[in-house]
């Protein structure tokens, strides 16, 4: 669930930060999905050494 919502919150940034660089909305999509996945890695990684660690 972390990692969804990991995701979605670097979807959103990245669109802003897209945007703010005065962006259309092929480069807001673009920023969106990378900043996404990088999320979603990184929440993915957190987690797997906070459940190795908690073990």
């Amino acid at each position: 669930m972390h990692i969804l919502l990991a995701a979605l919150l670097g979807a959103a940034l990245g669109a802003l930060r897209a945007r703010r660089r005065k962006g259309n909305s092929a480069d807001m999509m673009q920023y969106g999905a990378v900043y996404g996945l990088i999320f979603a890695l990184l929440a993915l990684f957190g987690g797997i050494v906070f459940f190795r660690l908690m073990a």
